[in-house]
């Protein structure tokens, strides 16, 4: 990569940035089809649980997305691992404990589910392109 033009990198890194802009897109438009289709719109719920995702990783461990991938004795770090597993975790029951309940649909319950696959996705693409020395925002 570092014997490409510098205009070809930035053209690159727009492109890593416009498929991000995508994906997330994607992942809000399946989670409102997921209540519009079936005119139920419990499933939002779990929307809270998508802005609590990111909350301890940029309290508790600096907006550094790599401290999730490392080991450490830090008890900061180990907080921020279980509750961004905590969130994660939530992210996938509440839309299975509505289906359960019986309040939303199996149709409403998959593209619930594959929203929060898509924005997962968008997080460690996002994570792995801010990672990169080159493209460091400092």
């Amino acid at each position: 990569m570092a014997d490409l033009p510098g205009y070809m990198r930035a053209c690159l890194h727009s492109g890593k940035l416009a498929l991000l802009a995508i994906l997330v897109s994607g992942g809000i438009v399946l989670q409102i089809l997921a209540c519009a289709l079936y005119d139920n719109w419990w499933p939002m719920l779990s929307l809270l649980m998508y802005v609590l995702l990111p909350m301890p990783l940029l309290f508790f461990a600096g907006s550094d997305g790599s401290a999730l991938f490392s080991e450490s004795e830090s008890g900061w770090v180990n907080a921020t691992k279980f509750l961004t597993g905590a969130s994660a975790v939530g992210s996938i029951a509440i839309p299975v404990i509505l289906k359960h309940a019986g309040v939303i649909g199996w149709g409403a319950l998959a593209m619930e589910l594959s929203s929060f696959f898509v924005i997962v996705l968008a997080i460690m693409c996002f994570i792995r392109t801010s990672s990169e020395d080159e493209y460091r925002i400092l």
